[in-house]
């Protein structure tokens, strides 16, 4: 092995990528309304975890249709606001939109509907949705990347 290919080696180390090597994805807890508070009327926050690579390309792909022009398929379009919300669903560890109880109280079998009737109020459902985008990752900028690797 060359010096040059030493130096390649060092910069190009792929264990870091092996499996088991990365850091899990750890829960996040954060406030998403006012109104849902505890005994002791501390607000209740919702728990979070990222959704895997692989589910995501399911959910998008459950949310896209084709698209006919004089009956021949001419593309396909993603329902964005659908696959938005059921990656919010994905992400939601608790409160469960997906639980039997949830689905039985608000009468309706679809998750995201549940979602949408619990979180009701004006800007409830939009933080929602925006905190599950951001814990995948979907809003992470190149500067703030950057930033962490700064620190």
């Amino acid at each position: 092995m060359t010096n040059q290919d030493e130096t390649l080696a060092k910069v190009y180390d792929l264990s870091f990528f092996m499996p088991g090597k990365a850091e899990e994805a750890e829960e996040v807890k954060h406030p998403i309304s006012k109104r849902f508070k505890d005994k002791e009327g501390n607000i209740i926050p919702f728990v979070f975890k990222p959704v895997a690579t692989e589910r995501i390309d399911e959910i998008e792909q459950l949310h896209t249709k084709p698209v006919f022009e004089k009956g021949r398929k001419v593309g396909e379009n993603v329902d964005n606001a659908r696959f938005m919300a059921q990656l919010a669903v994905e992400s939601t560890i608790y409160p469960d939109f997906k639980s039997v109880e949830f689905r039985q109280a608000y009468k309706t079998e679809d998750p995201i509907e549940v979602a949408k009737r619990v979180l009701h109020v004006g800007g409830e459902y939009a933080a929602w949705i925006k905190k599950a985008s951001d814990i995948n990752g979907f809003d992470d900028s190149l500067e703030e990347l950057e930033e962490a690797i700064k620190n």
